[in-house]
């Protein structure tokens, strides 16, 4: 089959998580993507831990299937070569501070010139406008000022960064779904146009549930631990061998009674304190101790199974262990081994896109630094091996290297 983007050519110049990721998700979806990167050391999560054969895990999860061009944009004549790749290419995407493609003298008006039909993604911080757009950040940072550690963690406890980059992940999502609606709006109009990410935006946008609440009520959301602030029970519950949760409040009203008596405590089931939803929210604090002490009678597994039989939706608090050899997972093929001549072999989350005509998934192993510069600049642009020869001579460009990780570690 083929991959729904095998007609777009996306210039990489992101670095880190953020940017990567979007790119990820649309090399995933037959996009050729072309990872600028800049000599000796190009992406700094080259660097990142942890390593296997010297080559970082990292790097290797969020790059795969994608191509190295190693040019120094700092010179005039890497910059000129960047700009004839611009002309064969349809994406531009870039997460550095904002204004520093106008410093490289490649922002989106001479791109624009160069290919009136480019489009150019940019993830940043706080976005390209604002009072903060200047400001540097990072994932927790954003995640901070975005107030989803004010709302995660148990309650009266310290503000908590959840264990996934939301921050980045959120932002790559959005980027790609900008790109996507770019690449389509130009199939009407012929022309390109930029699409400007904020991290802080995207954490805004998915906070929406807890902004809504704080404007219609007046209270300012906080920390619930694994609770719902108006389902309940819908949270997680210790069992005697680890945890289990529950998720009660959108389905029939009948699904309290059938809980209640498969816990072994029909007694609650009439309690006027519980009988209805908001009830059972109200009053949480004398019912969470009650069912706490019932789920602790049984195994995960022994109580997973008995719910499930009655239509209650729950699943087991499952470690990345458990994730990674889970049934379901592995017959949806969501963990994929991918083979590198160095690294070697690695197994890494597959895209979840799952399309009916079209092919989806992980392209390859990620590039080594450079490994794509004589190749795409041939193809592409029409030098032979002697003028790529030469601009490595002059330090304009890289064929091959990376960071030395004995050096750095």
């Amino acid at each position: 089959m083929s991959r729904p983007l095998e007609d777009v050519r996306i210039l990489d110049l992101t670095w880190v998580l953020a940017g990567p990721f979007a790119t990820m998700i649309l090399c995933d979806l037959g996009a050729e993507v072309i990872k600028i990167e800049r000599p000796p050391l190009g992406d700094i999560s080259r660097t990142t831990g942890p390593y296997q054969n010297g080559w970082s895990g990292y790097f290797f999860s969020i790059n795969r299937g994608k191509r190295s061009v190693a040019i120094d944009l700092g010179s005039p004549e890497g910059k000129e070569l960047f700009l004839r790749l611009v002309e064969h290419s349809d994406v531009v995407m870039e997460n550095f501070t904002p204004g520093t493609l106008d410093r490289l003298g490649i922002g989106y008006d001479v791109l624009a010139r160069r290919n009136p039909r480019i489009i150019l993604a940019s993830v940043s911080g706080f976005g390209q406008s604002g009072p903060y757009s200047q400001r540097p950040a990072l994932d927790i940072v954003v995640q901070a000022m975005g107030g989803v550690m004010s709302i995660t963690g148990e309650p009266g406890g310290n503000p908590v960064r959840p264990g996934a980059s939301y921050g980045d992940l959120a932002a790559g999502m959005f980027a790609v779904i900008g790109v996507l609606s770019a690449l389509h709006e130009r199939e009407r109009s012929g022309k390109g146009q930029a699409v400007d990410i904020s991290m802080l935006d995207t954490q805004v946008t998915v906070m929406e549930n807890a902004i809504m609440r704080y404007f219609v009520t007046g209270e300012v959301p906080g920390p619930l631990g694994t609770r719902h602030p108006s389902a309940t029970p819908f949270q997680a519950f210790p069992t005697a061998d680890g945890h289990i949760v529950i998720a009660l409040g959108f389905g029939p009203e009948n699904q309290w009674n059938l809980l209640c008596a498969i816990l072994g405590i029909p007694e609650i089931i009439d309690d006027e304190r519980f009988e209805t939803g908001p009830k059972r929210t109200r009053n949480h604090a004398q019912l969470e101790p009650i069912l706490a002490r019932a789920f602790r009678q049984r195994t995960t597994a022994e109580w997973y199974a008995e719910l499930l039989d009655a239509g209650i939706p729950c699943g087991p608090v499952n470690t990345v262990a458990d994730v990674v050899r889970d049934e379901h997972v592995l017959a949806r093929g969501m963990i994929q081994e991918v083979t590198h001549p160095v690294a070697g072999t690695i197994p890494i989350a597959n895209t979840p896109l799952k399309l009916s005509r079209s092919e989806a998934g992980i392209k390859g192993p990620p590039p080594s630094l450079g490994q794509d510069t004589e190749d795409v600049f041939g193809s592409l642009l029409g030098l032979s091996a002697a003028e790529v020869a030469e601009l490595e001579a002059r330090g304009v460009v890289a064929t091959r290297g990376g960071p030395d990780i004995s050096k750095i570690t």
